[in-house]
């Protein structure tokens, strides 16, 4: 359930109280949004060196792939629009390109049959079987300033931070939820 503008007003209201800050400007290098935001763009980028330069993927199209191959099950471009935060004529473009590629392939949804789902083929299996370890490891070199403590705190304040904006955080709870 999200959370009302008088919620949100009371948490900030009680967080510039316990930290108290100067309202004459604001420095974007001290804003959290902004820094989420800057390090997001900036791992996404690192990250992309993987599957750009060796398979010719964008960052959409690693995406679909990604969301489908944690999956246990074929779903709509919708969920993947949802999950990932990314607009949905961008995850739908991206689909289009791994469709032609043969990396994903389209199923009948049981459940409502004017509605197509989307699967990893055997070929986007084993893209995603080669791809995933190496991204794993680009990801322990991204971390590798912090420790292992810092790095389960990091985290865990990141969950709470999910937690406070109602982000689904796992796969199976976006499936209990039906979420996207």
């Amino acid at each position: 359930m999200a959370r009302t503008s008088s919620e949100i007003a009371l948490k900030t209201r009680e967080a510039d109280e316990v930290s108290p800050r100067s309202k004459s400007r604001l420095d974007l290098f001290k804003f959290v949004p902004f820094r989420f935001n800057r390090l997001a763009a900036e791992v996404s980028s690192a990250l992309a060196v993987e599957y750009q330069e060796r398979h010719g993927l964008d960052i959409p199209a690693w995406r679909v792939i990604a969301t489908l191959g944690f999956r246990n099950d074929a779903c709509s471009a919708q969920y993947i629009s949802q999950c990932t935060r990314t607009h949905k004529s961008t995850i739908s473009r991206a689909v289009t390109t791994l469709l032609q590629g043969g990396l994903i392939e389209r199923v009948e949804n049981e459940a409502d049959r004017r509605e197509f789902r989307l699967q990893l083929t055997k070929k986007g299996r084993a893209l995603y079987e080669e791809l995933f370890p190496q991204l794993l490891r680009r990801e322990d070199e991204i971390l590798a300033c912090l420790s292992a403590q810092e790095r389960k705190q990091l985290s865990v304040l990141l969950g709470k931070i999910e937690e406070s904006l109602d982000l689904v955080q796992t796969s199976e709870e976006a499936d209990a939820k039906q979420a996207y």
